[in-house]
């Protein structure tokens, strides 16, 4: 609880691909991008600042979405990861898995694919282990008890 860095989700729409319109390639973006239209590609967040992806409705993306925080109310075919936060609006369908640290959905959304929950960084963290190494103590005299 007090470990946890959590972002907040951007407010803020910094690009937009509109309704009617076609992309055919990756999308890499920082801060917010709002999809109206439709993109054949991987949609993902770089850097390590907060990102949002808002799908609306009538939005579709064909391909794999990596972004921190994703809002989605239109159709995905590829898999969905939410470093922080991922919310499934009541016209959401889901065709791939989505990995998430906090998820709500909402009545009518649809996921064809596995619900998979991440707690903290999804990267593994090594630990390195220093072996212990043996103190030496010099016993005590214990008190003699005359027979």
């Amino acid at each position: 609880m007090f470990g946890n860095k959590v972002s907040k989700p951007q407010t803020r729409i910094d690009s937009l691909v509109g309704a009617g319109t076609v992309v055919e390639g990756n999308i890499t973006f920082s801060g917010g991008l709002r999809v109206d239209g439709r993109v054949r590609g991987n949609v993902i967040a770089t850097g390590d600042e907060s990102s949002t992806l808002v799908l609306s409705e009538q939005a579709q993306i064909d391909g794999e979405i990596r972004v921190s925080h994703a809002v989605i109310n239109g159709t995905v075919v590829g898999p969905v990861q939410g470093t922080e936060y991922v919310e499934l609006q009541s016209k959401a369908k889901v065709t791939g898995d989505v990995l998430y640290r906090t998820l709500e959905i909402q009545l009518g959304a649809v996921v064809q694919g596995r619900l998979v929950h991440q707690e903290g960084d999804t990267q593994p963290k090594v630990v390195s282990l220093k072996s212990a190494q043996p103190t030496l103590s010099t016993p005590t005299p214990s008190a003699s008890t005359g027979d």
